[in-house]
């Protein structure tokens, strides 16, 4: 694992964090979190289809519908999200904590021409904790913004093996995915990036 990181705009990113073995490790536990709980593709509160695919793990899980945005303790076809995966967790307490587990992975889907829109991780009940992202596959170019919107912004490709935390400062920065480098990357055999964040929601 890398120790060097990079700071844009009180993001901490770790390059290539993950070696190839590590990913391909993940990839395989993420697949039985997908058996259990399907991607779906939700809506925004406007009624507007979202390219991205997700679903999540542990004790909720993030959904957008007509009804907002917001966690729910259930996939929305029922069932209970999955745990999250004991290597994803070590991930969160490597690098954040090993005193309070957190209580989502969402796990993003970006297939060809997927991008995620300016947006601030808002729904949680405590800001002091951070947000820890895990990116997987194709290179992603993430965008960031300020903590309100408007004003100029920077922009870095991550690729796979990246990780990111969200902290202090940066915990409400507006940040996006413009865009993917489809098939910049050989990890999922069918193409796309895997976007994993972790997040305390109580």
């Amino acid at each position: 694992m890398a120790e060097t990181s990079i700071i844009l705009r009180g993001f901490r990113i770790l390059p290539e964090y993950l070696d190839r073995a590590a990913q391909t490790s993940l990839v395989e536990d993420l697949r039985t979190v997908l058996r259990a709980a399907p991607l779906f593709s939700p809506q925004t509160p406007h009624g507007k289809p979202m390219t991205v695919r997700m679903t999540s793990a542990g004790r909720y899980g993030w959904v957008s519908d007509r009804s907002g945005y917001r966690y729910a303790s259930r996939h929305r076809e029922g069932m209970a999200w999955p745990a999250i995966p004991a290597s994803v967790l070590a991930l969160w307490r490597s690098l954040v904590s090993d005193a309070r587990d957190p209580d989502c992975c969402l796990i993003n889907y970006y297939g060809e021409g997927a991008r995620m829109g300016l947006h601030q991780d808002r729904d949680e009940a405590d800001f002091s904790w951070p947000v820890l992202s895990i990116s997987l596959g194709d290179e992603g170019l993430l965008r960031i913004g300020n903590r309100t919107r408007g004003g100029k912004t920077e922009s870095i490709w991550l690729r796979s093996g990246d990780v990111v935390v969200m902290g202090g400062e940066a915990r409400l920065t507006y940040h996006g995915v413009d865009r993917i480098r489809f098939a910049s990357s050989t990890l999922l055999p069918q193409g796309g990036r895997i976007n994993l964040t972790l997040r305390v929601v109580d």
